[in-house]
């Protein structure tokens, strides 16, 4: 079943996000109604040596996409279990990489993948490169926790 075919699946499939890794030490992702076709899903994956996964999608089922998202990996030294944490800033947090949908036409290295990109060091926040794997019409969450499980030995 396609997890963007409805939000019973869409739930479903967030939950069912830490029986399917075993890197998944815990998740808060919820999903959120905002309307019967449309939604969102927010929270963090936690990983072991303190790696943070904070997640942001804007669903739109009666389209089968993510209309939008966030996703930032980060690692912590104190334990992370507030919203607040995935908030642009926060004490203690090292901001290892993010992506984000928003769109850099500007930009002529990220053409190929616009808008899909990711923040890297140095300069994260104006060092973009394009991300081929991410896209709207399918979950990007497998990807990004397996990227994380690569990097994360």
């Amino acid at each position: 079943m396609n997890p963007l075919s409805s939000p019973v699946e869409y739930a479903l499939f967030i939950h069912s996000l830490p029986e399917r890794y075993a890197s998944i030490e815990r998740s808060s992702l919820v999903y959120i109604s905002l309307g019967t076709k449309v939604g969102k899903v927010i929270g963090m994956v936690f990983f072991t040596k303190g790696v943070i996964l904070c997640v942001q999608e804007f669903l739109n089922f009666e389209l089968q996409v993510i209309e939008g998202y966030g996703y930032e990996v980060s690692q912590s030294k104190v334990t992370a279990d507030t919203d607040k944490y995935c908030k642009a800033s926060y004490p203690y947090k090292e901001k290892l990489y993010w992506y984000d949908s928003f769109p850099h036409p500007h930009d002529p290295t990220l053409a190929l993948t616009l808008p899909h990109h990711k923040h890297v060091h140095p300069d994260i926040k104006h060092h973009r490169i394009p991300a081929p794997e991410l896209t709207f019409t399918a979950p990007n969450l497998p990807f990004l926790i397996e990227e994380i499980e690569r990097i994360n030995v």
